[in-house]
């Protein structure tokens, strides 16, 4: 093990002692020196755990939440100096840990705020416009071959639970009541400089599904089922989510 391996471990584990061969440049003991640095950074650590995911730590409660994201800092370093990345598989470790397991909803909910930050971060992209898509989506000839570009924010999220529900419920100082077992899916979309969250039916959910996997938007449809067309495309529409209309070449 070198230097800095031996550094970056004793680093995120409050276990181990500090390392040797340190030097404190006003003499004060390295030991001492070391452990509040292991501090600032364990800190900084779950400080950023706790912005990222701020829904998640108002279900738990505040020393609930940093006991639970200390235990993940120590056993995943970032990869990443942006701390915005920081934390991606947090929803993986929640699901995981057992003191968590009487809210069951807990790592759905991370999820959906792990979504909400890389929709917040993710590429940005023209809106088409609404005149245009509505023209092209009209011709009978034309629209059941069109492939439907999705802004590249957009993220979608199934879960067993409420999980837009309660994410809504911690949006406000005051928690309004909600019915977690209630099976939901979620659409992410940045539209402007906002992150918007929808709760959105089976059949919707699996059609922008399909059209970002590429399909056709005739494929699209035939692989949904009990979908409302006109509702569904009428949403994606409005909210500024179809960014460009792909005609699919067609064998002769």
């Amino acid at each position: 093990m070198n230097n800095q391996h031996a550094f970056a471990t004793a680093l995120l584990d409050p276990r181990k002692a500090c390392p040797p061969g340190l030097v404190s440049a006003n003499g004060a003991a390295p030991e001492s020196r070391f452990a509040v640095y292991r501090n600032n950074v364990l800190s900084s650590l779950i400080n950023a755990l706790a912005d990222n995911y701020p829904a998640v730590a108002q279900l738990v409660g505040e020393a609930f939440f940093r006991a639970m994201a200390g235990v993940f800092v120590q056993s995943t370093p970032p990869r990443s100096p942006v701390m915005n990345d920081y934390g991606g598989d947090f929803a993986e470790f929640i699901e995981h840990f057992e003191p968590a397991a009487s809210v069951p909803y807990l790592a759905d909910v991370a999820r959906l705020e792990r979504l909400h930050v890389q929709a917040w971060h993710a590429a940005d992209a023209e809106p088409m416009a609404q005149e245009r898509i509505v023209a092209a989506l009209s011709s009978p000839t034309l629209a059941g071959h069109l492939k439907i570009g999705l802004h590249p924010s957009l993220r979608l999220l199934q879960s067993p639970y409420a999980v837009v529900t309660i994410w809504a419920a911690h949006q406000h100082e005051t928690p309004v009541p909600f019915e977690a077992f209630s099976a939901q899916n979620a659409l992410v979309l940045r539209n402007g400089l906002e992150v918007q969250v929808f709760a959105i039916n089976h059949a919707a959910h699996g059609f922008i599904t399909a059209l970002q996997q590429g399909l056709s938007l005739a494929a699209a449809i035939e692989a949904s089922t009990d979908l409302d067309l006109e509702q569904t495309l009428a949403g994606l529409i409005r909210h500024r989510a179809i960014t460009y209309l792909l005609a699919e070449q067609v064998s002769p």
